[in-house]
C-alpha cells in the first residue's frame, strides 16, 4: 500500500518535477492543450463507468493545472482560493442535477 502525502506536499512535488522537466519554462498554450486532453480522459471514463481511470483522468488534470499555475506565476492554492471566495456566498439552485446560480435564473 502506498503511503500517503499530503496534499502540500503533492504540490510541491509536481512542482519540482515540474522543473526538473523544464515544464515551468514551457509554453502555456501548449500546457492549456494538454489540460484539454486530459479532460478529454475525464469524459471518457465518466462515460464508460471506468472508475480507475476516472480517478487517472481527475490526478492528471491536477497535474496540468499546477504546471499551467506555475507557468503564470501563480499557484494551485492561490488559484483555488480564488474561486472558492468567489462562490462561497453564491446563491442559486439546482436545476436538472446542475447547481445554476442566482444571477444566471
Amino acid at each position: 500500500m502506498r503511503r500517503k502525502i499530503l496534499m502540500n506536499n503533492l504540490i510541491k512535488q509536481v512542482e519540482q518535477w515540474s522543473k526538473d522537466k523544464g515544464l515551468d519554462k514551457g509554453n502555456p498554450d501548449r500546457q492549456a492543450l494538454k489540460f484539454y486532453e486530459e479532460a478529454g480522459e475525464v469524459a471518457a471514463a465518466l462515460s464508460r463507468g471506468q472508475s480507475e481511470a476516472l480517478k487517472d483522468g481527475i490526478g492528471d488534470t491536477v497535474v496540468t493545472l499546477i504546471i499551467l499555475a506555475q507557468q503564470h506565476g501563480m499557484t494551485l492554492e492561490e488559484c483555488l482560493q480564488f474561486a472558492y471566495d468567489e462562490v462561497a456566498g453564491r446563491k442559486g439552485k439546482m436545476i436538472n442535477g446542475t447547481f445554476v446560480k442566482e444571477s444566471d435564473l
